[in-house]
């Protein structure tokens, strides 16, 4: 089975209209409620390409209780821990002539209720796959990802990184399976800039010394390059489409790559449908669904 962690999830509103005017009463033309959260994203994306999941993290209040309809209405089978406290984050996404996102913080959340999460991880299978995808919010300390990894490690798990930071740092050395920086994500991880494909696969190589077996480098409109741990290197351009909406992409280019592998155990194909799935979202207003996917992997001599 495949279990997706959101540690932080949200309802993002997400409103357009014409004009933003500070101090003034503006009316959208347009409006839209996304379920969200990185892990979610994840979730949703193997849904449309066929293959269940289990989501985990944390929910509470209305907007929890709103959030988990929400889920279940996409496909996924819900398994997040009720918070006593607060409510889940609710963000607002503005579009317009200019584009601002007024972002929640969430819920705090107790160190009983991480015990509750580790004591569903810890009944984790070996074949499972883990996908720790997001960063932690700010009543969270950085080590969780870390310890998470430390819960699992006498099981044959995959476990996938998203995250950044010091959140990423104390995960290495812990070998997780695959991790999905981007360009700009990379230079600041190793506080330099980076100007060409060689220095990229330069640095990806050295996150590869420093534990990960596998690194998934996405490049936005220049597509995304991966370094596998028998040392092949493959690299797949973008998609050609109008970016509608970024939000989610990576998420999908995780969820691709997920399916892909575990599909046809394939590192090339993979990639592949992780760029198309990555792609497909970003000329969405949402999650792609499947017969978007379909029409633009048709390029490829790949059959989903």
């Amino acid at each position: 089975m495949i279990y997706t962690l959101t540690l932080n999830p949200s309802i993002d509103y997400v409103i357009e209209l014409d004009r933003l005017i500070p101090g003034e009463i503006m009316r959208t033309y347009k409006e839209n409620i996304i379920y969200g959260g990185k892990g979610i994203n994840v979730s949703h994306m193997l849904k449309e390409l066929g293959m269940n999941s289990i989501a985990l993290g944390f929910v509470s209040g209305f907007s929890g209780d709103a959030l988990l309809k929400g889920v279940e209405e996409y496909g996924i089978t819900p398994d997040f821990i009720k918070v006593d406290n607060g409510f889940t984050r609710i963000n607002v996404k503005i579009k317009s002539n200019i584009e601002s996102e007024i972002n929640g913080q969430g819920p705090i959340i107790s160190t009983e209720h991480i015990n509750q999460l580790f004591k569903k991880i810890a009944n984790l299978k070996d074949g499972d796959i883990l996908v720790l995808s997001g960063n932690a919010s700010n009543t969270m300390n950085d080590n969780i990802y870390a310890d998470i990894m430390d819960l699992v490690n006498d099981k044959k798990i995959n476990i996938i990184i998203d995250t950044t930071k010091n959140a990423l740092v104390k995960t290495l050395s812990k070998h997780p399976f695959l991790i999905k920086p981007n360009h700009k994500e990379i230079s600041e991880f190793f506080h330099i800039d980076i100007n060409t494909e060689e220095e990229l696969i330069f640095y990806g190589k050295e996150l590869q010394k420093l534990g990960a077996k596998n690194v998934l480098i996405s490049r936005a409109e220049k597509g995304a390059i991966l370094l596998c741990e028998d040392g092949l290197i493959y690299k797949e351009d973008a998609i050609k489409g109008k970016v509608v909406n970024s939000v989610g992409s990576g998420d999908s280019m995780v969820a691709g790559f997920i399916y892909g592998y575990e599909r046809w155990k394939d590192y090339k194909k993979a990639l592949i449908l992780g760029v198309v799935c990555g792609g497909a979202s970003a000329f969405s207003k949402g999650i792609a669904k499947y017969n978007q996917i379909e029409q633009y992997l048709s390029k490829y001599d790949i059959i989903l």
